[in-house]
């Protein structure tokens, strides 16, 4: 095995936290159990470029269990938590990454993990499936294909495809029902403003809040800043999605007057420059701005400085912007997705990421069953139900079945009402 982390003797403390994750992680638990008797993975080699911290290390720890060599690094420069990748090292994880690297420094570590030579890869955002293609050809022909978990990943990797460019299989776990229903919408929702809430200390009831981007994540910040008390504000780009945010009962505006409105402003869209150019000239003195979205490109930092006099850095993640007229704006953890950037930021709450990780898991033991094509593919509906399943079960919930004559009912069209 072998690592390149910041500080090995860290490890210790990383071993508690993932302790205390694998007690809120049963599902998880289940699958290393089962991974542990069937060895699906004996002989193959998997690279993770995921977000680095406890609930990750056990997914790396589960499939470590089912006969894998596992090697891992981090999918942004600033989510990596030192404490946890150190105790993957000691667990015998081959783990490269540390808090705080250079964009050098990453696509450095996301090579030595490609240097194991992987037969699957599982990414976040598809920065490592991009590298594979652009600049590690060598290793095409042993890779079975890669899961992705993002809602931009799998958007580039769709454009990808449709220019005919994507050269093995993809499983989009974020597509699954149980990612984006729980993960995008309960996960972002909690983590963002438990980041927001311990990086700045500000009070959320009262507040105008706009949310820019109304998909699954959107939803989640939304619904947890009108449940603290905040006044929210949604701008859209989709007609649907906007009538669904003002049937929730959040006023819709255009982006321009909603900044004239906000306290806060939170990206999470997946796209670039959705705060830009003289988007910051109408923004209110003291407005917090904050980014949920994978990549930081949906606020626009290089025009907010040409547009200030000067800045500030006034904590490790929050940077003041003062303008010509005086008027002072804030920015959370660099633009980066403030849930895992931020210096507060843990991720998601546990309980959320052991769905989502299953969902990995168990789509890692499908590409390995299952020769595809060349393609993107949808988590089995099969396997979704499965997790489903097994998290009520592990929360002692029990739920009603069909009986033989309602199934009978439902599938016979000749029945009468």
């Amino acid at each position: 095995m072998s690592h390149n982390v910041k500080d090995m003797s860290l490890a210790p403390e990383g071993k508690k936290k993932i302790e205390w994750v694998q007690r809120h992680m049963p599902v998880l638990e289940h699958i290393k159990k089962e991974f542990q008797e069937e060895q699906p993975f004996k002989g193959i080699t998997i690279a993770s470029c995921l977000h680095l911290e406890p609930k990750t290390i056990n997914l790396g720890l589960t499939l470590q269990a089912g006969g894998a060599e596992v090697a891992m690094t981090g999918c942004n420069p600033l989510s990596t938590q030192d404490a946890a990748t150190a105790a993957g090292a000691a667990l015998g994880l081959n783990m490269y990454g540390w808090r705080g690297e250079t964009n050098e420094e990453y696509y450095e570590n996301i090579n030595k993990v490609l240097d194991h030579k992987p037969d699957i890869i599982i990414d976040d955002g598809a920065d490592m499936i991009f590298l594979v293609h652009r600049e590690r050809r060598e290793l095409m022909d042993k890779i079975i294909g890669a899961c992705e978990e993002t809602t931009t990943g799998i958007h580039r990797l769709k454009a990808m495809h449709k220019d005919k460019a994507l050269e093995f299989p993809v499983m989009a776990v974020n597509d699954s029902y149980m990612k984006y229903l729980f993960d995008n919408r309960y996960g972002t929702g909690q983590s963002t403003f438990d980041s927001i809430m311990g990086s700045t200390n500000v009070l959320i009831a009262g507040k105008t809040i706009v949310v820019c981007g109304y998909g699954w994540c959107g939803r989640g910040v939304a619904m947890r800043a009108a449940g603290l008390g905040a006044n929210v504000i949604v701008t859209e780009i989709d007609p649907i999605r906007a009538l669904e945010a003002r049937m929730d009962g959040y006023r819709v505006m255009k982006i321009r007057e909603a900044v004239k409105e906000a306290d806060m402003l939170i990206t999470v869209t997946g796209n670039l420059d959705v705060v830009s150019g003289d988007d910051f000239k109408y923004m209110k003195d003291g407005c917090i701005l904050a980014n949920s979205g994978h990549f930081n490109v949906e606020i626009n930092k290089q025009d907010l400085e040409k547009m200030s006099t000067a800045t500030k850095m006034l904590k490790p993640d929050i940077e003041e912007f003062t303008m010509a007229d005086g008027r002072r704006i804030y920015l959370l953890a660099d633009g980066r997705l403030v849930n895992l950037a931020g210096e507060r930021g843990q991720g998601h709450p546990a309980e959320i990421m052991d769905m989502s990780f299953a969902m990995q898991a168990l789509s890692a033991k499908y590409l390995v069953n299952n020769k595809l094509e060349v393609g993107i593919y949808k988590t089995l509906d099969e396997t979704d139900i499965s997790v489903a399943e097994l998290k009520l079960k592990a929360m002692k919930i029990e739920i009603d079945h069909l009986s033989n004559e309602q199934v009978k009912y439902l599938e016979n069209w000749q029945e009468g009402t």
